[in-house]
């Protein structure tokens, strides 16, 4: 606790040096600190947004969910649908000052690939990336892939940004590179971090924007700062009093307790996102006792959804039950597999373990206590599994922490490792069968968790081969009703994030569904 009040004192000494920051300055806490500076490595979200600082992508989501070209200047797809020339926009450069080539973008293709769920069902599909000239490329497919541009739009957990040619081949994608030269609207000034304290930002002078208004995280991305500086403040409190006093410009995660404060504050701004977050319980199918079906079935049974949301959130403002997989007002929403499930049955979930023979292994479960949003997801898990007869101890750390604890060690928790762990998913990484990452399962190229089953490949495969919105329909519903058979993840309902900034910060009308810098403005 000491260190803890030292760190909190510290943090605000440095800030108080300059009360106010310079009006081309933006000071602003994010949700977490950075440890990971690589985006395709790490899942962590905090680690995304540092990429979307640095990166450009080839094509982007906008507020309205449909994909469209960021750095592709034009495209055209082949009449049997196996061959997509892409090329690219003048005015594509990188950091260094090198052009952005067909090359780079070939490079980081493949890298991405290998990491994220819908990359790696394209590179399933894929013949070869073809090279046509500096600023033209080709994606040549065996067989067709519809969600193809979708894929390369891809606007969360994994973003296919684009990263020099030499940078994308010198790291595997399983491993982490120390890469930070990018073409995006942003450089990042490594000389100037302080891991745990800041990172610093600074305007790309060279950055062209397109031409388009911004729209969600597609369009121009005009930078209206000189400086952006991510001050790491872990303590909540201290976050309000900073903001509160104009020692930072914005806050991007509030505590829901905190709003009646910031509600009637002078000089503040509180702003509801207005894309949905899924809470999700996953557990871990290398170990007991998760490696029993019957086993991930009885905590399908035993949690429910209400109590996980009364505690993260408990404004009902901005929470509401659902158990749509892909997410509840989305095109493919749907209760189908559901029935009796995420109820708190405890009699169904006992009969489960006892006919799986559970034999009370330890449900070591890793929670976050400095992410507020995610931190009560680990004690709730505990109440209502003791309910239904698991043995579960839950082991509090840093988010980052146990970031690298859950994707490095798959092994027994007397070695490290874990058997479960809550946390959350933006809207957008989840809204069908092939983005959603909790939903891979093969084996130890998934996510964290690991689920080996082929029978959700196949089906994940009929999702990309449907060509009609029924068919589509009809596949994800399959999907859903078969990874709830298997469990290779609970849905807990769903949460609308709140952020804060000072009066004078200029926002997008419509904010977009992850947090950038490009349009946001200091009178």
């Amino acid at each position: 606790m000491r260190r803890f009040l030292v760190a909190s004192v510290a943090a605000l000494a440095a800030l108080s040096a300059t009360p106010f920051a310079s009006a081309q300055t933006l000071k602003v806490v994010m949700h977490s600190d950075v440890k990971a500076l690589d985006p395709i490595w790490s899942g962590a979200y905090i680690t995304r947004n540092h990429g979307y600082m640095l990166w450009d992508t080839l094509f982007a989501m906008d507020e309205n969910l449909q994909v469209k070209p960021q750095m592709v200047d034009k495209w055209e797809q082949s009449a049997d649908g196996l061959t997509w020339t892409f090329t690219l926009r003048e005015g594509l450069e990188f950091h260094d000052g090198a052009p952005v080539t067909s090359e780079d973008c070939i490079a980081s293709l493949k890298r991405w690939s290998q990491r994220d769920s819908m990359g790696q069902k394209l590179a399933l599909a894929l013949q070869e990336y073809k090279a046509v000239d500096a600023k033209t490329f080709q994606i040549v497919l065996k067989q067709k892939f519809g969600p193809l541009i979708e894929a390369l739009g891809k606007p969360s957990v994994v973003v296919p940004f684009i990263w020099p040619k030499k940078a994308a081949e010198a790291q595997d994608a399983f491993a982490q590179s120390d890469n930070v030269i990018g073409s995006g609207p942003f450089i990042f000034k490594k000389d100037e971090w302080k891991p745990g304290e800041k990172l610093v930002y600074v305007k790309n002078p060279k950055y062209k924007p397109r031409s388009e208004p911004a729209s969600g995280l597609a369009g121009g991305k005009v930078v209206k700062l000189d400086r952006v500086e991510w001050v790491w403040i872990p303590d909540p409190e201290t976050q309000l009093n900073a903001l509160i006093s104009g020692e930072i410009d914005m806050l991007e995660s509030v505590a829901y307790d905190h709003l009646p404060v910031l509600e009637k504050a002078k000089g503040v701004k509180v702003i509801a996102s207005k894309t949905s977050n899924q809470y999700g319980f996953r557990m871990n199918w290398l170990q007991p006792p998760f490696n029993n079906i019957k086993v991930r079935q009885a905590v399908a049974y035993a949690l429910s959804q209400d109590d996980f949301l009364q505690a993260s959130v408990g404004d009902k403002r901005f929470y509401r039950p659902c158990k749509a997989m892909f997410t509840c007002d989305s095109p493919l929403a749907s209760t189908a597999g559901m029935e009796g499930l995420i109820e708190g049955n405890v009699a169904k979930a006992k009969q489960l373990l006892a006919e799986a023979g559970y034999k009370g292994e330890v449900v070591a479960m890793p929670q976050p206590t400095d992410l507020g949003v995610i931190k009560q997801l680990a004690p709730v898990a505990k109440a209502q599994l003791e309910k239904a007869g698991f043995k579960v101890e839950v082991q509090p750390s840093d988010w980052q922490s146990m970031v690298a604890r859950l994707n490095t060690n798959k092994g027994l928790p007397s070695e490290g490792g874990w058997s479960g762990f809550g946390t959350s998913w933006v809207q957008l990484d989840i809204l069908d069968p092939v983005m959603t990452p909790w939903l891979v399962s093969t084996c130890e190229k998934a996510r964290a968790g690991w689920p080996c089953d082929a029978d959700m490949e196949k089906l994940r495969d009929a999702f990309i081969a449907a060509d009609t919105p029924a068919a589509k329909k009809a596949a994800a519903d399959a999907v859903q009703t078969h990874a709830m058979q298997i469990v290779t993840h609970v849905p807990l309902g769903e949460w609308f994030g709140v952020w804060a900034v000072r009066s004078n910060i200029e926002t997008a009308a419509v904010p977009p569904p992850i947090t950038v810098f490009w349009g946001v403005g200091k009178k």
